[in-house]
């Protein structure tokens, strides 16, 4: 269960919050949540030492907040150099900034048996984007020689669920020509 939250993060919280309360389409949402998300990712009194601890064998996922009603839920990644995540979909609309460092996300597109990369996007330091399901299959990886942090809010009860994850992709992948 997560911690109280710092007085900083408690006004990340309460700015996506407003965000999601004010309704709309989940792309309208996740773009207004996105826009929330970015004012906050250049404040280094975020997260603590223990929300910015990695684990030698994953990514590590740390709950900083579940809304009451499930609306959302706000995690902090944590990922050491080489850490990815399999190919996955997701539950809900999702927001991801990049707190420390920079990740890198290849999306894909189900065509039949298999995987088709789409597209490749590298998202540095204080960036903030969104994915809204369908057509949200994607693998998020640190190649950099450094820790990186993200900010992942959901529009789910990771609380409930667990995880944001959908469903897991284990299909061999085509190659095509990728857009940067």
């Amino acid at each position: 269960m997560p911690r109280l939250l710092s007085p900083t993060a408690a006004l990340l919280v309460s700015a996506i919050r407003t965000a999601v309360n004010t309704g709309g389409s989940d792309a309208t949402v996740a773009k207004r949540v996105a826009k929330a998300l970015t004012r906050h990712l250049a404040d280094p009194q975020l997260l603590d030492a223990e929300q910015r601890e990695p684990d030698p064998a994953a990514y590590r996922q740390h709950v900083l907040h579940v809304e009451p009603d499930g609306s959302f839920s706000v995690v902090a990644l944590v990922w050491l150099p080489g850490q990815e995540t399999c190919i996955h979909d997701h539950v809900s609309w999702c927001v991801v900034g990049t707190y420390v460092g920079e990740e890198e996300e290849m999306t894909y597109r189900l065509a039949g048996d298999h995987l088709v990369p789409l597209r490749f996007n590298r998202t540095p330091q204080g960036v903030a984007s969104y994915l809204v399901p369908p057509g949200d299959i994607h693998k998020v990886c640190n190649n950099s020689s450094s820790v990186a942090i993200s900010i992942h809010v959901y529009g789910a009860d990771i609380g409930v669920l667990g995880t944001s994850i959908r469903r897991r992709y284990d299909l061999p992948v085509k190659r095509s020509k990728i857009a940067n």
